[in-house]
């Protein structure tokens, strides 16, 4: 409750002068408790670490408590830009409006100020800015690392059929 970031299970083993493995377990049986109790409030590993949410069905309450304003919500496009930069990052802007067919700019702008995704370098010499995600995202949904995150649907191209198709679009005809 202290901290802005999860805290992972190696500094709070450190902070207590306890193995990890223990505070792993003691935390691992804390959150199911507080699951079992259906407290305000829940116990959850995400981002590498350890952190106390809020839980979901009181966040009516918690939104009114602290004055944020529904307008904290993603829109659509900025849900699915997102999902396009989790997926295929790292990636430039040029390649993301090109997976979504529209123009990205203000999204990305807005992706970048709220802290989900980061500039991760330049597409070779001249090339584009590089976008991925940052440890926030992965806070903000609850997982741990990327491979948490559910996989593409099966009927959906792999990375390199749609490098394929995005370059025959960028040649032209």
């Amino acid at each position: 409750m202290v901290v802005d970031a999860p805290v992972s299970t190696d500094d709070l083993a450190d902070g207590l002068g306890v193995p990890a493995e223990e505070v792993g377990r003691e935390l691992a049986a804390l959150a199911d408790s507080y699951r079992e109790q259906q407290r305000g409030f829940e116990l959850r590993a995400a981002a590498g670490g350890w952190r106390i949410w809020s839980r979901p069905d009181a966040a009516h309450l918690v939104a009114r408590f602290t004055g944020e304003a529904a307008s904290a919500r993603l829109s659509k496009a900025a849900l699915e830009t997102l999902a396009v930069i989790a997926y295929t990052q790292p990636v430039t802007r040029a390649r993301v409006a090109a997976v979504r067919g529209v123009d990205v700019d203000s999204v990305v702008r807005t992706l970048l100020t709220r802290g989900l995704v980061t500039e991760a370098g330049k597409e070779g010499p001249g090339g584009g800015t590089l976008y991925r995600t940052t440890t926030a995202f992965l806070e903000k949904i609850g997982v741990d690392s990327l491979e948490d995150l559910p996989p593409l649907a099966p009927h959906l191209p792999d990375d390199t059929e749609i490098d394929a198709l995005l370059d025959a679009l960028d040649d032209g005809p």
